[in-house]
């Protein structure tokens, strides 16, 4: 039986905190002062990018990736203590915030501990030499998951975590390359420990749902946003691909939906630098759309720069624009139940307007609607509103204001702007 995307973060956002670069010391301790912050934006899901020692040997740049693990029971001492982190867990918990650790169980470093201790855990060539699972990865070496020993240790060094410090689930690294069986082993002794867990994976690959996470990425419309901000598909082609990937997706998980995230970020450009005019309108239709919205350390800020992944490059944090918007939708998102996760949430209609030029979503659930209409080109539209199911009387979220909607109801929309009205 498939595990149900849990109903009491059904109306909850997710935020991706990168340690490294929150801060000036990059520290736990420093990172706790953003929480009162974070707790006014609506946040109700932390996820913390690894926090473990970062291997040393073949490390890249001057500080390592995150994802090169050295010791999966320990602690970075450049971001504090474990004593730190589990005083960091409880006042998230205190905040009324959920906690998820990142986990990389497909590699680890060359220096960790288990090289010299265990070395039968590892993937080793015809010469016994422990490789690398793709060759552009040369700081990582990959783990066997034939070897039942590797399971045991891995599914120990989760429990931990779950029992040392209290956390509410894990975000699995690239969670396809590693063998559904252990996945399928681990969330039956990780829930013994933590019936609630939450768990959701890095992947598109649907049978991963069955028996372990109850969400996965939807890279699919990630790129398709892209791809429209840059005027390579139309928003008709996106209307197809969002169409076809409701029709398939389990109704009983979640898609996490974004338009940043540290690896997009890092290598591929900042959400200005990749939908430029279309940031806002695209900030308000991934949050439209069914599944859970997630938001990168900085985009709230209106963050333009790629951070650097191996060294230290703060984020400069700055009022901006962003964060009342992200403040208004993560509202609606936990107000409205017609944007909730799964199950949970509304009917999901869409409609192009104007010649391909805006594009409307409908969400409703019993008594509960939010209808949006985003302006993605240069020009002010005049939309008119002719479908009977749209008519009533609405709130707009933005401006608070009461407006009907009724037959040839028309109002302009200004270029890369958008309308978001809830009952």
């Amino acid at each position: 039986m498939a595990n149900l995307f849990p109903e009491h973060l059904a109306g909850l956002t997710l935020y991706e905190v990168n340690i490294r670069q929150f801060t000036p010391s990059g520290t736990f301790k420093a990172f706790r002062e953003h929480l009162p912050r974070l707790k006014e934006l609506g946040i109700g899901i932390i996820w913390l990018m690894p926090v473990q020692p970062i291997g040393l040997k073949k490390r890249k740049g001057t500080l390592g990736s995150y994802y090169s693990i050295r010791d999966y029971c320990a602690v970075n001492e450049e971001f504090g203590t474990l004593q730190e982190f589990k005083e960091l867990v409880s006042e998230i918990h205190a905040q009324g915030m959920y906690v998820l650790l990142d986990w990389v169980a497909n590699h680890t470093s060359w220096d960790n501990r288990w090289v010299g201790e265990h070395p039968g855990y590892y993937r080793q060539n015809e010469r016994g030499d422990v490789f690398p699972p793709f060759p552009d990865w040369e700081d990582v070496i990959g783990l066997d998951y034939s070897n039942p020993d590797t399971c045991r240790a891995m599914i120990d060094a989760m429990l931990f975590w779950l029992k040392e410090t209290a956390i509410d689930g894990f975000r699995c690294d690239m969670a396809h390359l590693v063998p559904t069986y252990f996945w399928e082993q681990a969330r039956v002794e990780l829930e013994k420990q933590n019936p609630d867990l939450f768990m959701l994976a890095e992947t598109d690959q649907y049978d991963l749902l069955d028996h372990v996470f109850q969400a996965l990425y939807d890279w699919k419309l990630f790129h398709a946003m892209n791809e429209v901000a840059h005027h390579k598909i139309s928003l008709y082609d996106f209307q197809n691909q969002l169409k076809n990937q409701l029709d398939h997706f389990p109704k009983t998980a979640a898609l996490m939906r974004f338009i940043s995230n540290h690896d997009e970020n890092s290598w591929q450009g900042s959400e200005l630098e990749r939908l430029a005019y279309a940031l806002e309108p695209f900030a308000v239709l991934y949050f439209m759309l069914p599944g859970i919205p997630l938001i990168y350390s900085g985009q709230e800020a209106g963050n333009y720069k790629r951070l650097r992944f191996f060294d230290k490059d703060e984020i400069d944090w700055k009022p901006d624009k962003m964060f009342p918007l992200y403040q208004k939708l993560i509202e609606l998102k936990k107000t409205n139940p017609a944007l909730w996760s799964s199950l949970y949430g509304g009917t999901c209609q869409t409609e192009v307007l104007e010649n391909g030029k805006s594009f409307l979503v409908y969400r409703n659930r019993d008594a509960h609607s939010v209808l949006s209409i985003c302006n993605f080109s240069g020009e002010k539209l005049k939309i008119s509103i002719n479908n009977p199911l749209y008519y009533g009387d609405w709130e707009n979220i933005l401006s608070g204001e009461r407006e009907r909607i009724f037959g040839n109801s028309s109002f302009e929309i200004a270029p890369y702007r958008f309308v978001v009205f809830q009952k």
